[in-house]
Formats: C-alpha cells, sequence, structure tokens
C-alpha cells in the first residue's frame, strides 16, 4: 500500500509498505479521505506541535479521516474514525473526560500513525458508521466539527446568546454554523482573510469582518461568548475585546510557538472565564446527527482535493491558506 510519511520538516515521502496487521477487536479500513488540519501544518512546516518533537521515527500524518471497512463484521460500511483510542481506565477516562487520557493513542502523533495511508487497522469501538447522505470528505470532516461542538459545549453557550468566532478556518466555520443550529442570536466572524470572510457569510454569520472593523464595531464588549479558533495573540486579544464582562472565552488554536500571551489587565477587569480546547470528548454521534439532518454542512468547508502522490503538494497549499479545508484521497471515493 502507498504511506505518505513526514521524515522531516517540509520532507514527504511516498513508500510502499505492507497493509497493517489486523488485531483482535479492529477492521481494515481503505482510506477514502485524509482532511488535513492545523495542527498537521504544525507536524509539516515546522517538525514539532506545542513541545511534542518529530522523532526519529518518520510519522503518517492524518487525523481526520473516514473509509470503508474491508472484512469483519463491518465489512463493507463506511465509516468515519475516531484518531483518539484512550485507555477508558484511568481517572480522567473514568470522570468521562477521554480527550484528557493519561495513556491517549492519537493518530498522526507521537508514535500512532495517522491516516495518510491506503489502509489502517483500527479498533472497532472508535468506527462510527456514516450515512450515505454523508460524502467521504464529509466523513473525514465530522472530526473538525466534533472539534468545534466540545468547543462550544466549553463556551456554556445559552440559547439567543450573542457568539464571536475569531479565525474562519474549517474549524471556524463549522463553530458558525453550530453557533446558527443552536439558536444564537447573533453571530459575528472575525477573519482578516476575504475568502474566509465570504465563507463565514455565506455559512450564516450575520456580520463577517476584519480585526481592525471588529475592534470599532458596535460588538466589542457586548459578546456573551467568544471562540478563538486562529492560534495567534491577535486573535485572542480581539476575542477578548469582543467579549462583554462576565463572558467566556474558549481558545481552540494552537500557537506556532508553545506560548499564548494577551493582556492580563484587560481580561482582569472583565473577569473573562479562559478555556483551552484539547481536542473532543465522544461527540462523533452528535456531529453524524447534525450532518445527517442537514443543520451543519460539511462540504461546504473543503476546497481542494489531492491524491496520496501529492500530499506534499496538498501540505503546502493548505499551509498557504489560500483556500480551505484540504483534502488528500489515499484509497479513491465516492462523490
Amino acid at each position: 500500500m502507498r504511506v505518505a510519511r513526514l521524515h522531516g520538516i517540509k520532507d514527504v515521502r511516498i513508500e510502499d509498505e505492507d497493509p497493517p496487521r489486523v488485531p483482535a477487536g479492529s477492521s481494515l479500513v481503505r482510506v477514502s479521505a485524509v482532511g488535513l488540519c492545523g495542527s498537521d501544518l504544525h507536524w509539516f512546516t515546522e517538525g514539532a506541535i506545542g513541545d511534542a518533537q518529530l522523532g526519529g521515527r518518520p510519522l503518517v500524518l492524518g487525523h481526520e479521516f473516514a473509509g470503508v471497512v474491508e472484512g469483519g463484521p463491518l465489512d463493507g460500511r463506511r465509516v468515519a474514525v475516531d484518531p483518539a483510542i484512550p485507555d477508558f481506565a484511568c481517572e480522567p477516562c473514568l470522570e468521562g473526560n477521554h480527550n484528557l487520557c493519561l495513556h491517549l493513542k492519537f493518530a498522526g502523533h507521537g508514535s500512532t500513525d495517522g491516516g495518510l495511508r491506503e489502509y489502517v487497522a483500527w479498533p472497532d469501538r472508535r468506527l462510527h458508521p456514516i450515512p450515505d447522505s454523508v460524502s467521504d470528505a464529509g466523513g473525514a470532516v465530522l472530526e473538525p466539527l466534533g472539534v468545534a461542538l466540545h468547543a462550544f459545549d466549553l463556551g456554556h453557550v445559552k440559547v439567543a446568546s450573542s457568539v464571536a468566532v475569531v479565525g474562519c478556518g474549517p474549524i471556524g466555520l463549522l463553530m458558525i454554523q453550530v453557533a446558527r443550529a443552536s439558536g444564537a442570536r447573533r453571530v459575528l466572524a472575525v477573519e482578516p482573510l476575504p475568502h474566509r470572510r465570504a465563507a463565514a457569510r455565506s455559512l450564516g454569520a450575520d456580520a463577517a469582518l476584519t480585526p481592525a472593523e471588529a475592534a470599532e464595531s458596535a460588538a466589542a464588549g457586548q459578546v456573551e461568548v467568544a471562540f478563538e479558533a486562529a492560534g495567534t495573540d491577535d486573535a485572542v486579544d480581539t476575542a477578548m475585546r469582543l467579549a462583554r464582562p462576565g463572558a467566556r472565552v474558549v481558545l481552540a488554536g494552537i500557537p506556532d510557538a508553545d506560548s499564548t500571551t494577551f493582556s492580563a489587565s484587560l481580561a482582569r477587569r472583565k473577569g473573562l472565564t479562559l478555556v483551552l480546547v484539547r481536542r473532543m470528548k465522544e461527540m462523533y454521534p452528535r456531529a453524524i446527527s447534525l450532518a445527517e439532518r442537514g443543520l451543519v454542512d460539511l462540504d461546504a468547508v473543503v476546497g481542494a482535493s489531492y491524491p496520496i502522490t501529492e500530499t506534499a503538494a496538498a501540505l503546502t497549499e493548505a499551509a498557504a491558506r489560500t483556500g480551505l479545508k484540504v483534502i488528500v484521497r489515499p484509497a479513491g471515493t465516492r462523490p
């Protein structure tokens, strides 16, 4: 099978390997679509993400993926793959916080290879059947939708609240849709790139402003929950300035450097509650339900598509942020 391995910064090589062995309780999945995430771009452009470094073993990236099961009791089922494999036994897991598992294995991170290969063997309990109404690319986008849902839960958003989303990449665009589906009375999008502002408006934002426009808008200091999804200090500052006193600010972006800086006086005087997002909990059933009922348009956040042989080009385009979600198709796909 063909595999895309990252050997170093911007050094992706297409290699031929044997299909993986399938242990008991797992299935062989033929990977049809992999979405490229911002964290994949950190690995590609920096060889690291936060304090995690690319080790001596070349890594297969990709944690947003879907495919078709071949063999076993799920044979022929189209599935979305939950990239997180918790131990279900540590204290955080027993408390229901599987995303905080002390022994978590995660696709495309550490020693666990991800989805940028034609086949993966994955635990059956982490495979989620998807309906025919969800495309292969949409199946991959269910993972970032799960992150958006988890962030929304952390925001404690009340019905008919005002919401701001700062940073309108794919996760930000999904947050906008979740906010609209959840009954937000006003959704403000903030994004410096024009094509992403246009996408935000088309997906339900009442207004899509540049950061400079947002700072001067009537919404400044009035938003009940602000979501930051860009990973920059400027985005964090914008979210805090939009937030009203006593608001929650949810930080979902991953910064290039392993630090985030903000004005302590601004946050303190407003009495803001800051919440950080760590991946997601058990969100796939809810994400699939939203997509199946047409409340969230997964394909609307998808842009370019590449075969696995052009993985380096796909990562380069994604890093340039000239479009929306970039998809790699390791083993073919259906519309």
